[in-house]
C-alpha cells in the first residue's frame, strides 16, 4: 500500500514542479544590416528582457540583432529561441538554446510572431517590417525601439492601438511589464 500524501491546493505546485507559462518577448530587428548601434542596443534589450524573468525570442542567425539580444540574454543566465529559417543549424547564433529549424525561410516569421506575447522592434529592414505587419495584422503587442518618425507613422497607420514607441531600453521593460499587468498575460 502506497502512503497518502496530503498537500495543500496552494503548494501543489511546488511539489510537482508545475511551471507556469513564461512570457516570450520575441526580438525583431535586422540582421547583416543591422547597425553596430542596433546591436548595442539589442544586446541590453535582451540582457534586461532575461532579468525581468522573460524568455527571449528571435529569427535565431548568427548576426545582427538576432544574435545580439540572444547573447545579451544568456550572459546573464535567460533562456533563448532562435526560429530558423533553414533546415540545418547553420548560421544560427550560438547564444540560442532552443533552436527550432524551420525550412520555412521569411515564412518563419509567422511563427516568430504568433510565438511572442509581446514583440521589440529596432533597426529595420525588408524582414523586420514584415514581421511587424504579421503582428499587427495578428493584434500582437508591438513595440518600436528607437524608430524614426517615418517607421513610427507607417506603423501606427497600420495599428495604432497595437504600436508602442520607446526611445530606451529602460522605458521599453516598463512598457512590457505595463502591457502584460493591464492585460493579465498568462
Amino acid at each position: 500500500m502506497l502512503p497518502t500524501l496530503f498537500v495543500p491546493p496552494a503548494e501543489l505546485h511546488c511539489v510537482f514542479n508545475i511551471a507556469m507559462t513564461k512570457i516570450i518577448v520575441g526580438v525583431m530587428g535586422p540582421g547583416e544590416n543591422a547597425t553596430p548601434d542596433d546591436n548595442e542596443l539589442a544586446y541590453e534589450l535582451g540582457k534586461s528582457i532575461a532579468q525581468a524573468g522573460w524568455i527571449t525570442m528571435t529569427g535565431g542567425r548568427s548576426f545582427g540583432v538576432m544574435d545580439a539580444s540572444l547573447k545579451g540574454a544568456s550572459e546573464v543566465g535567460g533562456l533563448t529561441i532562435g526560429i530558423l529559417p533553414g533546415d540545418s543549424e547553420k548560421n544560427s547564433s550560438e547564444h540560442a538554446q532552443i533552436k527550432i529549424i524551420t525550412s520555412m525561410g521569411s515564412g518563419r516569421n509567422y511563427i516568430s510572431v504568433l510565438t511572442s506575447h509581446v514583440i521589440v522592434v529596432l533597426g529595420m529592414a525588408a524582414g523586420t517590417a514584415s514581421e511587424v505587419a504579421l503582428a499587427l495584422k495578428s493584434r500582437k503587442k508591438v513595440i518600436l525601439l528607437n524608430q524614426d518618425e517615418i517607421t513610427i507613422r507607417f506603423f501606427k497607420n497600420l495599428g495604432s492601438y497595437n504600436v508602442i514607441v520607446t526611445k530606451t531600453v529602460e522605458e521599453t521593460i516598463r512598457s512590457i511589464k505595463d502591457y502584460l499587468s493591464v492585460n493579465q498575460v498568462v
